[in-house]
């Protein structure tokens, strides 16, 4: 850490000295511009950019499948506004696997392709999104797979089922962006005013969106043991439905605590959240007492199921643990 005195100039200027190794690093030489972003008590600067894309290239020989789609969305959620993807030669499964990986991250378009590179692009202005209404949508999503999930195991319902896993994907392109931007306000102070919320809430937003995409998860997980059950007993599925009603309550609850203005509702909704998850324990107990006397694969099916509910209301307590440390004052 470096330390300089403020002095005045002109009678009524505040100026102060910028470290000579640091301007020299980054090319600040006599007449240059730099920004200043105020953030609460302090007063960042950075030396002046032009407007210009940030660009990165990936070598990708030998990837394919899955760890191609993986390499693709870790340069999206990098940050990168134009992504390039080179090789001696793309063939066919990889570009198809390009293509379907930018179809399940938002803004992200195929611009050009050539026989031995494919440039991607994010078309979007970071200033167009918002972490807000992501997340809200978020929550939508995701308690909506949950009951369609528990609706289609306790009738049977396998397009129910499969609507519930396709769904998925829209949580994922939602989570990707949301992590996309948080990178993005850490790397760059622009970035957060742009988005128009401080960093620290950038990251209680991130931490946040990270927990509904893992309720999304659960849900397909119950989605997928469905069609390999064939429908179940009214005892069973009536303990499921308060399982699930328990869980999903956790989640609202903390969802409303976190998006809560008054910092006292917060608090308050945070705590019933976290208070909840007793009767989910319980609700849970219930459910596996049902199925001792079952078939062990079928008891073993229906245990993931009450596991994955019983998450989804960890998941549900970890936002009303964020939602009070973004109501509480701040140091």
């Amino acid at each position: 850490m470096e330390t300089r005195k403020v002095q005045v100039t002109g009678g009524s200027t505040y100026t102060v000295s910028l470290p000579k190794a640091w301007a020299t690093d980054h090319g600040i030489e006599a007449g240059s511009e730099v920004e200043f972003y105020p953030e609460d008590d302090s007063l960042l600067l950075a030396p002046r950019r032009e407007d210009a894309a940030t660009e990165g290239t990936l070598d990708v020989t030998g990837l394919e499948g899955a760890e191609l789609t993986r390499a693709v969305v870790t340069m999206y959620v990098s940050g990168f506004d134009v992504i390039t993807l080179e090789t001696a030669s793309v063939d066919a499964a990889q570009r198809r696997a390009i293509r379907e990986a930018t179809q399940g991250l938002v803004g992200l378009e195929v611009i050009e392709e050539t026989a031995d590179r494919v440039t991607l692009q994010d078309l979007l202005d970071s200033s167009e999104l918002s972490v807000h209404n992501a997340i809200t949508r978020m929550r939508l999503v995701a308690l909506t797979m949950l009951g369609d999930a528990v609706t289609a195991l306790r009738e049977a319902d396998a397009d129910l089922a499969d609507d519930v896993t396709q769904r998925d994907d829209d949580v994922d392109r939602l989570w990707y962006m949301t992590a996309r931007v948080f990178r993005s306000v850490l790397r760059d102070p622009n970035a957060a005013t742009e988005v128009g919320l401080p960093r620290e809430t950038c990251f209680d937003y991130h931490s946040s969106a990270r927990q509904l995409e893992r309720v999304a998860d659960h849900a397909t997980k119950i989605a997928e043991v469905a069609p390999t059950i064939d429908g179940v007993s009214e005892a069973v599925a009536a303990a499921l439905d308060a399982l699930h009603t328990e869980a999903a309550t956790v989640v609202e609850t903390a969802m409303d605590a976190f998006l809560a203005e008054d910092a006292d509702e917060a608090v308050r909704l945070a705590n019933e959240a976290m208070a909840n998850i007793d009767a989910v324990d319980e609700a849970a107990r219930e459910a596996d007492s049902l199925f001792r006397d079952l078939e062990p694969k079928r008891a073993q099916q229906l245990g993931l199921v009450v596991d994955s509910l019983s998450r989804t209301a960890d998941y549900g307590g970890n936002i009303a643990e964020r939602a009070m440390q973004k109501a509480a004052p701040r140091p």
